[in-house]
């Protein structure tokens, strides 16, 4: 697809993989539809894209983990009267611990954005493309998609959640004009982390935003169902294929238990501060 001249919506584009989307999206030509939590920050990228690439921007400033905020999302788009072509549900974040001594709050908050906003926005926005015969969504879930992660139970389920429920669409609409696509980075170097609470949630070297977005991009572009950028990301993500689900578990469980083997409560008991600190805009 041609997205010259054609609107894109962007969630969680106030930084890291989603600011990378709105800037390459806008160097190509895109008009652009921001989303996050931090106003300032979404005035200041669109300011910089207009000046710099000539395209238009516009700001929406909402909270995505709350009922009702996709619908609202919608209506807003159609009060500034643009149809939007190219949809990416990026804005995310994750927990990390044993899972009865992480806030459940926080959980709720994490399945309402990771996994219901991806849902509602797509229903919102797809009639219109199909109605066009003309689109794509782009749904940002991760290498963690592709098996159980022990002490990021909640995270884990929701990429596979986004990585199925993507592959399933692409079936039902690859003969309709609109795309569907995954993206299922490894550990990127965003404030992902800075949300977790904990850098032992991140395995293997971190890649950039910008290339995995080059990468994404290009992937769209061949007509891919899904990318996972980078070599050993994707080894790693297809090693469930070849051992038991009782080895993947201890392998990976291993990897991301939390030091002194119990599950860190404080990360989670001050939840306002680490939603601030996420403005739902991470992967």
């Amino acid at each position: 697809m041609t997205i010259q001249g054609k609107w894109a919506l962007v969630t969680g584009a106030s930084s890291g993989i989603g600011e990378q989307f709105a800037r390459q999206l806008a160097k190509q030509g895109s008009h652009l539809i921001l989303v996050a939590r931090s106003t300032s920050k979404l005035e200041s990228l669109a300011d910089e894209l207009r000046n710099k690439y000539g395209i238009k921007a516009e700001v929406i400033s909402i909270d995505l983990a709350k009922e009702g905020a996709p619908s609202e999302l919608y209506r807003q788009c159609e009060l500034l009267k643009v149809d939007i072509e190219l949809l990416i549900n990026n804005a995310g974040f994750a927990t990390h611990g044993l899972f009865e001594q992480v806030s459940g709050e926080r959980q709720h908050e994490e399945v309402m954005l990771n996994v219901a906003a991806v849902v509602d926005m797509t229903h919102l926005f797809l009639p219109n493309m199909l109605r066009k015969n003309s689109g794509a969504v782009i749904n940002v879930a991760s290498t963690a998609g592709f098996q159980p992660l022990p002490f990021m139970a909640v995270y884990g389920a929701t990429k596979a959640f986004v990585l199925s429920f993507t592959q399933a669409l692409w079936w039902e609409n690859r003969d309709r004009g609109v795309k569907f696509f995954a993206l299922c980075p490894g550990s990127t170097d965003t404030s992902f982390f800075n949300v977790v609470g904990t850098e032992e949630a991140s395995v293997g070297k971190k890649d950039t935003p910008e290339r995995v977005v080059e990468v994404a991009l290009r992937a769209l572009k061949e007509g891919k169902i899904y990318v996972v950028p980078g070599v050993q990301n994707y080894i790693g993500a297809q090693l469930s294929r070849f051992i038991t689900r009782k080895q993947g578990l201890r392998l990976v469980g291993g990897m991301l238990r939390p030091r002194g083997g119990s599950g860190n409560t404080n990360n989670y008991k001050n939840t306002g501060n680490q939603s601030d600190l996420a403005g739902r805009t991470i992967r």
